[in-house]
């Protein structure tokens, strides 16, 4: 356990400190959410690799620095209401779940969701919901939401996750073609929606209604 940490220690400073991620909150989350726990014993030695991690059915567990960024990308404040879509490991929902009051997550593959909602629990996180659907439709029951975080890529953002963000809400997603996209941050304020485009970056698809097909 203690080489764990040392690791964690190790990825947040030197793969995502050193390439420009200041939010200290990030950052601490970063340190304190155990990040081999959310793989598969036989991936475990990769947890704090520079590089994503394949979970099952296809998926892939982000880079760490690519979590960071877009978490701090998300501007997360501790009121917040959250919507990760595509919960794959549960990863990224916990480290949402440091950083907000409520998290809801939305799984399409249901292993991967069960996986997900045991590694959770067994955390102890108490305010992440994991729900089973098409992401692509967001999860109606809870919008609107502060922040949407999305991780996988789509051909264009769908308007059911525009829609189900609040008024001043926030949404981090990938957009391009299957092999290469840009991350964009959407804003919405009133009636007015605006994004903008951070780095290039490269996601499994998003599958879905308002995706791509399977």
């Amino acid at each position: 356990m203690a080489s764990f940490q040392t690791e964690r220690e190790r990825m947040v400073e030197f793969q995502i400190a050193r390439r420009g991620v200041r939010n200290d909150r990030v950052l601490e989350a970063m340190r304190s959410v155990p990040r081999h726990l959310f793989l598969p014993d036989e991936a475990r030695s990769y947890a704090y690799a520079d590089c994503p991690v394949r979970i099952g059915n296809g998926q892939t567990m982000s880079q760490p620095y690519i979590v960071a960024l877009m978490t701090e990308l998300l501007a997360v404040e501790s009121h917040h209401k959250a919507l990760d879509v595509g919960t794959g490991s549960g990863y990224q929902a916990a480290i949402l779940a440091e950083l907000c009051q409520e998290v809801h997550t939305i799984e399409r593959y249901h292993g991967l969701a069960e996986r997900a909602q045991k590694n959770l629990e067994e955390l102890g996180y108490r305010n992440v919901y994991v729900h089973v659907g098409d992401g692509t439709q967001g999860y109606p029951p809870f919008a609107p939401y502060d922040r949407i975080i999305v991780g996988a890529a789509a051909p264009s953002v769908p308007e059911a996750l525009l829609e189900q963000l609040s008024d001043e809400g926030r949404m981090v997603i990938p957009v391009g073609s299957r092999f290469s996209q840009s991350l964009e941050v959407w804003i919405k304020k009133g009636k007015d929606i605006h994004h903008t485009s951070s780095i290039p970056v490269v996601f499994v698809p998003l599958v879905g209604k308002d995706g791509w097909n399977e």
